[in-house]
């Protein structure tokens, strides 16, 4: 990679607070994650950044826009809230959703222009399809951010590599017949959604999968993923494939998850490409195995940029 600044890390305090305090979601997570790094030398490979809210011409590139604009005016149904899940809905989450999809943006406009790795402290939001909700997702960070990279940023292939332990079901209907990306999911076989898309490559793996049958199927996918040659991926990066999470039903441990985001580092090295983190699912409880597996993904990502 080119020589590059500081990790990039995009972060806001809506990203907790924007989520209703009896909400089923951890919410509590990212603030969680941002003492920790502030708690050690972690923060300091980190340039931590605080995002402004994304622009609607932006979300429409991969969301239809009567979608958009039901859910900016505050109407979407009582029906569609709970698809998506992030319930009692708050005042707060409208905004909560710009910044956070603005942190996606702006932490792939850092990386292709430095030519680096970056992340967004959020998002991941794979289960989000053109027009509507799903999964805690309201919009596609992932879709929106490859298509911004295509239209507006001079790049010709992105690859979406998603290793959360849900199928990245929103982000293969959205990009479907978009032959500039490559999408690539290794999912739990037997889990949400349960009406699985069709990615451009689908590498599911059994429940109860552990270490080493999970991280068979990530070099796989990273193999087709250097055979495409994109000159951009981004990683959702959820660690809810841990044995600890209440919602994964694989067995992966801390090391084996470090040991995933390190082959994809080295991918993105051996391509020479920018790479952007997204935060993907982590649902232990207690949550703090989702944190310390987090912490591993952006401090070791950090360190590699280094």
């Amino acid at each position: 990679m080119l020589p590059s600044p500081l990790f990039g890390m995009w972060y806001h305090p809506l990203y907790t607070d924007g989520i209703h305090p009896e909400a089923r979601f951890p919410r509590d997570r990212y603030r969680r994650l941002l003492d920790r790094f502030r708690a050690t030398d972690a923060h300091l490979a980190m340039h931590i950044n605080q995002p402004q809210p994304i622009e609607k011409p932006l979300l429409l590139l991969a969301h239809e826009a009567s979608y958009v604009d039901r859910f900016l005016a505050g109407k979407l149904t009582q029906k569609e809230e709970k698809r998506i899940g992030l319930t009692p809905w708050t005042p707060a989450m409208i905004e909560r959703t710009l910044v956070l999809m603005g942190g996606a943006v702006e932490a792939t406009e850092y990386a292709v222009m430095h030519g680096s790795m970056s992340g967004n402290m959020a998002g991941g939001t794979h289960h989000a399809h053109r027009d509507f909700g799903s999964g805690y997702c309201v919009f596609n960070d992932l879709a929106v951010c490859a298509l911004h990279a295509l239209e507006n940023l001079g790049l010709e292939r992105v690859a979406i590599v998603d290793f959360d332990v849900h199928q990245g079901d929103g982000t293969a209907t959205i990009l479907a017949d978009e032959p500039r990306t490559c999408t690539i999911s290794v999912h739990c076989e037997s889990n949400f959604p349960f009406r699985k898309s069709v990615s451009d490559h689908d590498l599911p793996v059994p429940p109860e999968s552990s270490d080493e049958v999970y991280l068979d199927a990530v070099r796989q996918a990273l193999k087709i993923c250097k055979a495409y040659v994109p000159d951009l991926i981004l990683y959702q990066a959820g660690v809810d494939g841990l044995e600890a999470d209440a919602l994964g039903k694989l067995n992966v441990s801390r090391a084996g998850m470090r040991q995933r985001n390190r082959l994809v580092f080295e991918t993105a090295e051996s391509l020479n490409v920018p790479l952007v983190v997204f935060m993907g699912g982590g649902y232990a409880k207690p949550i703090d195995a989702s944190l310390d597996a987090f912490y591993d993904l952006f401090t070791d990502a950090a360190t590699w940029n280094d």
